[in-house]
């Protein structure tokens, strides 16, 4: 089965994106790293396992990832359940980008929280 152009168009942004987010996800001072009051009360030693669990994140499917983007993850660590997510901000931080896939005009924000708070 062929694709078309479309198609074609929509699978190397995403693409663009998934590289975009990946860079960030495993290196989140290139952007900001927000996390939720619950998730800042657990213990430093829960709290960095936890962050290293997000960083080192690869268990995309079709359920948490169905656009092939790796904006979005679920984890469970000691019996919680946490997700964490990417979202996309213009340079200043004040609306949402234009252009996901254009590193020049967008800046990353990687919320973590616990599920129960989303």
């Amino acid at each position: 089965m062929s694709t078309s152009p479309d198609q074609q168009e929509a699978a190397v942004r995403a693409a663009a994106i998934r590289g975009l987010n990946d860079i960030f996800r495993r290196n989140p001072t290139a952007g900001r790293v927000v996390i939720t009051a619950c998730v800042d009360a657990l213990p430093q030693s829960e709290k960095l396992a936890l962050l290293a669990a997000v960083v080192g994140f690869n268990a995309f499917d079709s359920g948490n990832d169905p656009f092939n983007e790796h904006d979005f993850g679920a984890i469970d660590q000691d019996d919680v359940s946490y997700f964490w997510k990417i979202d996309y901000y213009d340079p200043d931080y004040d609306m949402g980008s234009a252009d996901p896939a254009d590193p020049h005009v967008t800046r990353r924000v990687l919320t973590v929280m616990r599920a129960d708070e989303y």
